[in-house]
């Protein structure tokens, strides 16, 4: 059989057919990936402008934490400068009263009377023996597998922790009292911000002392009988929380020096 020069061969024909193609989609590919890595190489580079840009050579992650740190510690200075002058008005007021009940009568009889109150109410300091009690957070962290698994709360101390503490304590006679050296008053009001302590607008972390005069079995005792306390000395042994108590022979609760001013109270049927 002859075959004419401008016809294709079969073999010609099928080889077009099947295989053909191949050569177009590799060109095709490769056409595609020309036109993309430049567009991502494009993207790459706003996104690492829009970065250093942003961030002005300040790690992007971490820029807010500086400003944060440095606004607690302004707000803190700020503070302990109004407790300052508050202490001095407060000094300047005493002395004035005293000058004024030397030539007025109703006004020493006044300073007399406030003056028997002022060691119940804890504006004079007291030194005898007591019980010195100190609560801390757990060493351990969260693993998060496994129902037995202890969560965050488990692993620190909270708010109601460190008043079983404090009523347990008056409850058991106590005479003064002082939270991480702040005297404690009737005023007095103890919060928990996530683990830290607020007392009179003061901050701490643990670990927490509270110290309190009194005769220290009979603290001791309210310490052992109180339901909070349990709870608490049970999470001890389970989470690793830290509970120490201190019997002391001869310790000193100093006066409360801060406002006494009542803003709001609640009446109990």
């Amino acid at each position: 059989m002859e075959y004419t020069t401008g016809a294709p061969s079969w073999r010609l024909v099928l080889r077009r057919a099947l295989g053909g193609l191949r050569p177009r989609r590799k060109a095709q590919r490769q056409r595609g990936w020309s036109v993309a890595v430049p567009l991502i190489g494009l993207a790459a580079g706003l996104l690492f402008t829009t970065s250093a840009t942003t961030a002005d050579g300040t790690a992007l992650r971490d820029d807010r934490r500086p400003q944060l740190a440095q606004l607690i510690a302004d707000k803190r200075t700020r503070l302990e400068d109004r407790e300052q002058r508050a202490a001095g008005l407060r000094a300047a007021v005493d002395q004035d009263a005293a000058k004024l009940a030397n030539v007025d009568e109703p006004v020493k009889r006044a300073r007399q009377r406030a003056d028997a109150m002022r060691g119940g109410a804890g504006f004079t300091a007291l030194r005898g023996p007591g019980i010195t009690v100190v609560l801390n957070d757990s060493p351990q962290r969260t693993t998060g597998t496994g129902t037995d698994a202890p969560e965050n709360d488990d692993l620190v101390v909270h708010q109601g922790d460190v008043q079983a503490v404090v009523n347990a304590l008056w409850a058991g006679g106590a005479e003064a009292m002082a939270i991480m050296d702040v005297r404690v008053i009737s005023t007095s009001a103890v919060r928990c911000v996530g683990n830290t302590l607020l007392l009179h607008g003061q901050v701490f972390s643990p670990p927490f002392k509270i110290t309190a005069i009194g005769e220290p079995t009979a603290m001791h005792r309210a310490l052992e009988s109180a339901e909070g306390v349990q709870q608490f000395r049970a999470a001890v042994a389970d989470f690793g929380l830290g509970y120490q108590e201190t019997v002391e022979r001869n310790v000193t609760v100093r006066a409360y020096d801060g406002s006494s001013d009542l803003r709001s109270a609640e009446a109990t049927e």
